[in-house]
């Protein structure tokens, strides 16, 4: 059996190589000629060069492969051509859907966000049926997202054999790019955070993620989709156990998201000015105005879903930098 993952020098879809290797699974990898290869260094996967808007290297990646994991994308909050995320996230979906159509592939397992489902009023936990629009995305980032789902919810309507999974907050080993949410966990481990605001996610190991990924494979319902989570803890929970892993101090300041905002606003501009990347962007203070709290109940029903702690989770994402000289 073979298998192409998309993203697969990415987090989470090394994660989800490292999975398919371990089930028994002849793995090919679709990677750019520049990508960052670290994360395959260790796995015996066949690489094939191709990118999302070649429509030709899609389909001779796509050649006799049985399932396709299309994990890829471009997680960036506050970036600044987000017609960048679009060409990725929406048409780089829409690409390697018409050549699995076109190859035959039997599977298909689309990697979406947690960020396309909605968050009820009461503070409650999101689910798949939480009323939602496009409306209510906040940034480029959700909004390409919400629209590259829409694309593949629209190829299963046609017949495609696509299932959706909806990771939450993945952490843990392998985030070399990293994520905002492993720069998140680097600058707390790191003593970068003094302050924090009210606000809240859903912690999961991206190992969890990965073997939701290959149970949505085996037993998830065409069309359908599933929120792979953990434990929902809000921001300062989650700023104290990385305070007590690393042995600091956790940050007692509280600050109210609206105070971040010129400081969000300040950064962008500087970066723009000096190329650097944004720890701090206006898309993402505008995120946190709301707890990203979310339930796995589906996928534990439909799928057998399971994660571990998220201290585990910390602690393996902890661990991992300090391994790679970061922390």
């Amino acid at each position: 059996m073979r298998a192409l993952v998309t993203g697969a020098t990415g987090f989470v879809g090394s994660a989800v190589a490292r999975a398919l290797l371990r089930e028994g699974w002849q793995v090919r990898t679709l990677v750019r000629p520049n990508s960052d290869r670290r994360n395959l260094e260790s796995l015996e996967v066949e690489t094939v060069v191709g990118d999302l808007g070649n429509r030709n290297s899609l389909e001779h990646a796509v050649a006799g492969c049985e399932a396709l994991f299309h994990v890829a994308a471009d997680y960036r909050l506050g970036a600044r051509n987000p017609q960048e995320l679009y060409r990725t996230n929406v048409e780089g979906t829409r690409n390697v859907l018409n050549a699995s159509r076109i190859g035959g592939v039997g599977r298909v397992v689309y990697t979406s966000s947690v960020a396309t489902i909605g968050i009820p009023a009461d503070g409650s936990p999101g689910s798949e049926t939480t009323p939602v629009a496009l409306s209510d995305m906040i940034g480029h980032y959700k909004r390409s997202k919400f629209l590259a789902e829409q694309v593949a919810r629209d190829a299963a309507q046609a017949g495609g054999p696509v299932v959706i999974v909806n990771p939450s907050t993945p952490v843990g080993p392998g985030d070399v790019k990293p994520t905002p949410t492993g720069r998140m966990v680097l600058d707390a481990a790191a003593g970068r955070m003094p302050a924090y605001v009210d606000t809240g996610l859903n912690i999961v190991h991206v190992d969890d993620v990965a073997a939701g990924h290959l149970l949505a494979l085996h037993r998830g319902r065409d069309g359908e989709r599933y929120i792979l989570g953990g434990d929902d803890m809000t921001l300062r929970e989650i700023l104290v156990e990385i305070a007590r892993i690393v042995g600091r101090n956790p940050p007692r300041i509280r600050l109210p998201s609206a105070a971040l905002l010129p400081v969000a606003y300040a950064a962008e501009a500087v970066g723009r000015l000096t190329g650097r990347t944004n720890r701090v962007t206006v898309e993402g203070v505008r995120m946190a105005r709301k707890r990203m709290f979310f339930s796995s109940e589906k996928a534990v029903r439909e799928l057998g879903y399971r994660w571990r702690d998220a201290t585990q989770a910390l602690e393996d994402a902890v661990l991992w930098l300090r391994g790679q000289g970061l922390v």
